[in-house]
């Protein structure tokens, strides 16, 4: 399989990293598409081999991983009450986390922590924020880092040094370098418009 189209699209299957309960819902009709494909790949294992075998399994494979991503995709949309909830617990944890001591015991949060705190895998977790926000889960935690320290930098008797720090950076050019980056100004420059 390393040699093959298919091998070289495997990491793009971010669903091998999802958790056993973050599972594939099938509709009957689904299901029917993937037994299909298992029949194909069973048909082609059970044949003697030939200089067509690797291809044909390589390419049933590949279909069924596709139908599978498909239907992942699907699952994100028509489950989207349970993660428009997830979405609002991430929003909710995000700000607890924020107003807590967290940031300087253990710095900012990752991905992994939020998805751990959400009892998801960090694989399945992202993908569920794309697919609602179109943001990737790191870029929505950047930008809540970024709306915590607008509204600190108002605090005139803060340093950026501070506030860098209590949002949960080891280093303040760290969060400096964030902000310009996110806003296209410095926090120093920021707090001088505003």
């Amino acid at each position: 399989m390393l040699n093959t189209p298919l091998g070289k699209r495997m990491n793009e299957f971010s669903f091998f990293s999802y958790q056993t309960n973050e599972a594939l819902h099938l509709s009957e009709r689904e299901k029917k598409i993937i037994l299909e494909c298992f029949d194909k790949i069973t048909y082609e294992l059970s044949q003697s081999i030939d200089k067509h075998s690797k291809t044909l399994i390589a390419s049933n494979i590949e279909l069924f991983l596709n139908y599978c991503t498909r239907f992942y995709d699907r699952q994100f949309i028509t489950r989207e009450n349970v993660n428009r909830g997830i979405l609002e617990k991430f929003e909710e944890l995000l700000n607890n986390y924020f107003v807590s001591e967290k940031p300087q015991l253990i710095g900012l949060p990752s991905v992994a922590y939020c998805a751990g705190e959400l009892h998801l895998s960090a694989n399945y977790f992202g993908d569920l924020i794309k697919k609602e926000t179109g943001k990737s889960a790191q870029e929505y935690i950047q930008n809540k880092i970024i709306d915590t320290a607008k509204n600190k930098i108002y605090d005139a008797g803060k340093t950026v040094n501070q506030i860098a720090y209590e949002l949960g950076f080891k280093y303040p050019q760290h969060f400096t370098r964030l902000f310009k980056q996110k806003t296209g100004v410095t926090p120093n420059e920021y707090r001088s418009m505003n």
